[in-house]
């Protein structure tokens, strides 16, 4: 920041220069509350300018945080009243962040667990969920991040994708054969297939759909690309 301010200072205070002056208005208060050693992310930004900001300055405090607090298994079972989580969440609140209380101990337990055994367990917490899923599920949505599905005879595999991608685009991830000669994509969602049960049963209730190259995915669909190169 500060070898960017000496660089374009004259430029902006001078010669008046359009892109410097506008640079100076970010940079002087982001210089300003990085010298009070508070991230940058605490700058009351517009959407614009945090996004010329983020890609141009690089700065670590600029990006998003999640805090992820350990704690006991004891306090686990009364997080209103855990001093240090709340001291956490006071830090986090002044950013705007999300906090997420999780215990170590815990989790080492649930990972030796089977799929029936943990939700017993998760149960006898009060908890629908574990803290490692409630982790990477905050992580996709602060990075704007979804999934979607391609099944074959052998496999079933998850691909990630930014949040608004259009069907090609989403095929171009798995090949980009597959984006360049794409003519529809086939679709139903991951709900759908756990409430009917199969394909068969999805074809018969309507529920699979071509979309051309204008669909935007969603978040659990499940696609067959057709293409042709």
């Amino acid at each position: 920041v500060e070898k960017r301010i000496a660089a374009i200072s004259n430029k902006a205070r001078i010669n008046k220069d359009k892109e410097s002056t506008y640079e100076m208005s970010l940079l002087e208060p982001l210089h300003e509350i990085l010298l009070k050693g508070e991230p940058a992310r605490l700058l009351n930004m517009k959407d614009e300018d945090f996004e010329f900001a983020f890609k141009n300055y690089h700065l670590l405090t600029l990006k998003p945080i999640i805090y992820v607090a350990n704690v006991s298994d004891s306090d686990y079972m009364d997080l209103d009243n855990c001093k240090y989580l709340n001291e956490v969440k006071e830090i986090a609140n002044k950013e705007g962040s999300q906090v997420i209380p999780i215990s170590c101990e815990i989790e080492y337990e649930l990972s030796s667990l089977s799929k029936e055994e943990r939700m017993e367990y998760l149960q006898s917490l009060g908890a629908n969920e574990s803290g490692l899923d409630k982790v990477i599920k905050s992580v996709y949505k602060l990075l704007n991040l979804e999934t979607f599905f391609t099944v074959g005879p052998d496999e079933c595999r998850a691909w990630t994708f930014h949040k608004g991608m259009l069907a090609p685009q989403c095929a171009g991830i798995i090949h980009t054969d597959f984006e360049k000669g794409f003519i529809k994509a086939e679709i139903y969602s991951f709900d759908d297939l756990t409430k009917y049960g199969s394909e068969l049963a999805l074809k018969e209730a309507g529920k699979i759909r071509m979309e051309g190259k204008t669909y935007t995915m969603q978040d659990g669909d499940i696609a067959f690309f057709r293409f042709n190169v």
